[in-house]
């Protein structure tokens, strides 16, 4: 797929648009006020790969915490703000590498050019975000309703506001919890400006349903080569969004590395607690830095056929299973020692 290309924007130690590679986000869900569970989450989503991080700002004791938080963390630190201006202009005074405001929810113009003023002077990138669930009243009476066409203009007039105050180091945020909708107005800004977009599916829900809604609408708005940087947004543990992110990029051919995990539906074969492997798998696997599929499968009659085109498979029997290297046995171990010896497979491979 053609890549829609978008202006390059500089967030912290990254930088997103132009050719560069699209970037995961995530959200931290701790207090971002108790610094040592804010820096011990967003560890956890670096090594899960998140690229970004966003924290949300709701008081100054947490915009002051973000210069501490900052320390102690490698990726580009977000901070989220909403209706208070002052916490705009706390949050880039304590080391935010980016903000998230709307500027109809900030306050009067003068407000709004305060927080430009500072972020100009910094050159601190502003996410203009938009949600259908927060569109102004007069939009929705013109356009009979909350619309894709309602969401595109009510994001293009807050970037006119901050563009006409002299500054365009912007990223764009429209989200709709609306699948349909968001793909349609993605598809509406994609031609309307070069402002970097950040695509999501807003409040998509929990693991099941909110990884369906995410997977079909980043899927139908990425495969058009338009988004810059994605978030999964799930109901849960937020290492889940970086795991479905992630899995939707190489799902896409949007971006290599990392293993890739497949596994057979179960059925009357099963002789192992195939689902319970299959999880026991994925999570392992994530520790690994390499680029190969491996293949879990539930049975030794067809586990072998089955995982012929993985670098790597394990299949269950009574009792016993079995190592599988390029679709060939390998070696026969004790069940009980089935994901060891798959760990000492991925720890020793290529050597």
């Amino acid at each position: 797929m053609e890549k829609r290309i978008t202006k390059e924007v500089q967030i912290g130690n990254r930088v997103i648009g132009g050719g560069n590679p699209i970037l995961i986000q995530s959200m931290t869900n701790t207090k971002t006020e108790d610094v040592a569970a804010t820096v011990a989450q967003i560890q956890k989503l670096t090594k899960a790969g998140c690229d970004i991080i966003r924290c949300a700002v709701p008081t100054m004791e947490a915009a002051k915490a973000l210069a501490e938080i900052k320390k102690q963390i490698e990726i580009p630190l977000v901070a989220d703000i909403h209706f208070d201006y002052k916490l705009a202009i706390a949050a880039m005074e304590n080391g935010a590498d980016k903000i998230r405001i709307n500027p109809g929810n900030i306050g009067s113009v003068d407000r709004v050019k305060a927080v430009v003023d500072v972020a100009k002077e910094r050159n601190i990138p502003i996410r203009v975000g938009v949600n259908s669930g927060s569109l102004e009243k007069n939009l929705v009476e013109k356009y009979n309703g909350v619309t894709a066409e309602g969401i595109v203009e009510s994001a293009l007039d807050k970037v006119k506001i901050i563009e006409d105050m002299g500054y365009d180091n912007l990223v764009v945020s429209i989200k709709s919890s609306d699948v349909m909708m968001c793909v349609k107005t993605h598809e509406l800004i994609s031609d309307k400006t070069n402002h970097p977009l950040h695509v999501g599916i807003t409040e998509a829900g929990t693991i099941i349903s909110g990884n369906i809604k995410s997977s079909i609408g980043l899927g139908l708005i990425l495969s058009q080569g338009i988004g810059d940087t994605i978030r999964v947004s799930l109901t849960g543990d937020p290492v889940e969004e970086i795991k479905s992110a992630k899995l939707i990029l190489r799902t896409l051919g949007l971006r290599t590395g990392g293993i890739e995990v497949v596994s057979c539906p179960t059925c009357g074969r099963t002789q192992i607690d195939l689902i319970g492997l299959a999880n026991q798998v994925e999570t392992m696997v994530s520790e690994f830095p390499l680029d190969i599929k491996v293949a879990v499968m539930g049975c030794v009659v067809n586990g072998p056929g089955e995982a012929k085109e993985a670098d790597l498979g394990v299949a269950g029997g009574i009792g016993e299973g079995l190592i599988i290297k390029k679709g060939e046995v390998y070696k026969k171990v004790p069940e009980a020692e089935l994901l060891s010896a798959l760990r000492y497979e991925l720890e020793n491979w290529g050597k």
